[in-house]
């Protein structure tokens, strides 16, 4: 079964499910010792069916980027999607700083263009300067779509003042737990703009299994507690996923999230009753505080 296809207006089309590779060769600095194993999970990926492959240059001090440009190398490149982000070193040094980081990027993937570069964070430098550079990027060739991460609907609309280009994403901690993109209008704001919201953590490092209400709704439609979690993001419109996965079984487990839908009952329940939801992300908080006039 392919993976199910969710569209933009604007023509963007991105599969509900695709693959972060966080933590695939270190987290910050680079960590070699199972390059095999993450190259693996990689291929083994795509021969599953996922399409979409999201990294950044900061992951492994840009070696998740290499290991990503190892594990395509065999695929059609015309038949993947590949999402980078620039970091915020990098954009602190402005338009110059980030047309080197997007050039380094393309030589670590092994790849001439980047379907969907993400700001990672908002810059410290003008933004003004850091979208002058997304643009030109785009003009060139080099990037086909832009977007941004751990963004406020706020500091959309202001990078949004400074490019022609749509910003087609914001990508963010959501799931049953990490409520704040919902609590603070910004899953609504995409859905009106236009715009995915790229779920990361959808499964909230794992401790999403232990909940009740979640065990019980696995019992009714006979799957796991992973795939009703899942299959709950997913649900939202214009909300896509992309866990990290690096065992095949946890693949094929959370691929059958896919293909059946929660009944709007119990989509409602889990929106509303799931318990302990965070007001505000514990690992990558948006702050609001910190917003700028758009």
């Amino acid at each position: 079964m392919g993976i199910p296809v969710k569209s933009l207006q604007s023509g963007l089309s991105l599969p509900v499910y695709g693959l972060g590779t966080f933590m695939m060769g270190g987290q910050m600095e680079p960590d070699t010792s199972e390059d095999g194993k993450y190259i693996d999970a990689i291929k083994s990926a795509i021969g599953h069916g996922i399409t979409h492959i999201d990294t950044a240059e900061v992951y492994g001090g840009g070696h998740t980027e290499e290991l990503v440009g190892q594990g395509i190398a065999d695929t059609d490149r015309s038949s993947l999607f590949i999402t980078t982000k620039v970091g915020s070193d990098s954009m602190a040094g402005g338009y110059n700083a980030v047309m080197k980081a997007a050039e380094a990027s393309l030589k670590r993937l092994k790849t001439d263009y980047i379907d969907l570069y993400l700001l990672h964070m908002f810059p410290k430098a003008p933004i003004e300067d850091v979208m002058r550079a997304m643009n030109d990027l785009m003009e060139q060739g080099i990037v086909k779509n832009i977007g941004v991460s751990n963004f406020t609907a706020n500091r959309i609309q202001v990078a949004q003042q400074y490019t022609q280009f749509k910003v087609a994403c914001n990508q963010v901690e959501y799931n049953l737990q990490a409520r704040e993109a919902a609590g603070r209008g910004l899953v609504e704001y995409c859905q009106q703009n236009d715009m995915f919201l790229t779920a990361w953590g959808p499964l909230h490092k794992g401790i999403l299994e232990h909940g009740d209400m979640l065990q019980e709704l696995a019992r009714k439609y006979a799957k796991t507690p992973y795939q009703v979690a899942l299959n709950w993001v997913i649900a939202q419109p214009n909300v896509i996923t992309i866990p990290k996965t690096t065992s095949a079984g946890h693949l094929e487990e959370n691929l059958g999230t896919l293909g059946w839908e929660l009944e709007p009952e119990d989509m409602a329940k889990l929106t509303n009753d799931f318990p302990d939801q965070e007001k505000v992300s514990g690992r990558v908080p948006l702050g609001y505080e910190r917003d700028v006039p758009a």
